[in-house]
């Protein structure tokens, strides 16, 4: 594994190095002495996984509030998607910015994203899946997020949007305290 530090204060790119041969490839998403350097004492509770029919979809800015913060390591596994991190801990330094990444399922990179950060995605293939390995269960009651086209953010998603959920067209502006 091959940690690259985020510009955002903690978070990071995880790049995988598969083993290949004639068979195809064999790699590791999780170890917890590799990962150490970037997480502490890193505890998985719950892994979960989204499948989305159409590239151009967006999901997200979402975090779930405190106590029922999170890490989470996401992984593309089929397909290619732009992931966006937003640093929402108000007494970071990169309190406001955002970061995105491309993970792709060929490239196997991961993003690592602390505790305090809104999370989210756009599909830039059809038919792509989304693993996240969590340190907090989920919570229904901690659900929160932010807009996906927050002008404060002016985040240039890649493609048009195509398809954002009921919950995701309702979620409140970002705005700085």
């Amino acid at each position: 594994m091959k940690i690259i530090n985020s510009i955002l204060q903690g978070a990071a790119e995880i790049e995988c190095s598969p083993h290949r041969d004639d068979r195809g490839w064999f790699t590791r998403y999780y170890c917890e002495d590799e990962l150490k350097e970037i997480s502490g004492d890193l505890k998985i509770v719950q892994i979960n996984s989204s499948f989305t029919k159409l590239a151009g979809t967006v999901r997200g800015l979402h975090f779930q509030k405190a106590p029922y913060e999170e890490d989470k390591i996401v992984r593309c596994i089929a397909g290619k998607i732009y992931d966006v991190i937003l640093d929402n801990r108000e007494n970071s330094d990169t309190y406001g910015q955002w970061h995105a990444v491309t993970l792709d399922s060929e490239k196997m990179n991961m993003v690592f994203i602390p505790k305090g950060f809104a999370h989210g995605f756009q599909t830039l293939s059809s038919n792509c899946q989304v693993l996240y390995l969590h340190t907090q269960k989920h919570h229904p009651e901690a659900e929160c997020g932010f807009y996906y086209k927050s002008p404060n953010l002016d985040i240039p998603w890649p493609l048009e949007v195509k398809d954002l959920s009921e919950r995701d067209k309702k979620l409140k502006l970002f705005t700085k305290n």
